[in-house]
């Protein structure tokens, strides 16, 4: 199978990683573990004019003003339904915090390299570039996605 970036070459390396599971619509989405801070229900966002469409607002998460980022958006979805539920990722990058806001937040999974592949290159194009591997799972996709890459916005996609 031909990858379809040089993301990070998850798929090669061997052993076990503990992903949270996330979920967009149907779509199963996985980050991994060690850069999730919190999970928790977002409320009282303040909107932030003149930011990406990907930036819904800030919201004060225990004392610290954070980011929070749509990841329906950032992958080139439609937005959810007025009043749908959603749930958020905490995030840190560097020294800043970032909300990730989901449709919902699923179970931790342990996967090992025997299930691991590259970003197929038939993978849609609006997640290529924010995916690091991808995990089959019984009949269903696991697309890993890359933090580092989800979070760049503006020069630091760029560079």
């Amino acid at each position: 199978m031909q990858a379809a970036n040089t993301n990070a070459s998850e798929a090669s390396v061997s052993g076990q990683h503990d992903y949270v599971t996330v979920f967009v619509g149907d779509a199963m989405f996985g980050l991994a573990i060690e850069r999730v801070h919190d999970v928790f229900m977002p409320s009282g966002v303040t909107a932030v004019p003149l930011a990406p469409r990907e930036i819904v607002g800030l919201i004060n998460l225990r004392g610290r003003v954070v980011t929070a980022l749509c990841l329906r958006r950032r992958l080139g979805l439609p937005d959810r339904e007025p009043g749908a539920a959603c749930m958020a990722i905490g995030l840190e990058q560097g020294a800043e915090t970032f909300a990730l806001v989901t449709d919902g937040v699923g179970e931790v999974l342990k996967l090992g390299a025997e299930t691991c592949e590259p970003v197929p290159i038939n993978l849609d194009a609006r997640w290529r570039d924010l995916a690091s591997a991808v995990h089959r799972l019984d009949g269903r996709l696991l697309v890993i996605l890359d933090i580092s890459a989800l979070l760049a916005f503006g020069e630091a996609i760029a560079a």
